[in-house]
């Protein structure tokens, strides 16, 4: 199992993501190391986290599946918004 310091992962999500507002950076570091991560690279670990987070957080998913909606559909239904929230915190391409 691997446990990611805190330090390599703000410098990871700074970089990779530096639209992330710093209240959200906090919370992901906080998140991803208090985890041990099997055969994941901090890279997945941070992806991984800010799709759950987002997912449960910033959508109606939870709320679907309350609704009877099957998990994977709910999952389609709402992974436009995060996709579209995590683009918005990536480095602009020129």
């Amino acid at each position: 199992m691997t446990k990611f310091a805190e330090a390599a992962i703000e410098k990871h999500i700074r970089r990779k993501h530096p639209g992330c507002p710093d209240f959200a950076v906090a919370f992901f570091v906080a998140e991803i190391a208090k985890k041990d991560w099997k055969e994941a690279r901090i890279g997945k670990a941070v992806g991984i986290t800010m799709q759950n987070v987002l997912r449960h957080t910033m959508t109606d998913y939870d709320q679907l599946l309350l609704a009877g909606v099957d998990r994977a559909d709910a999952r389609r239904r709402v992974q436009p918004k995060i996709d579209a929230m995590m683009a918005a915190w990536r480095p602009l391409r020129t």
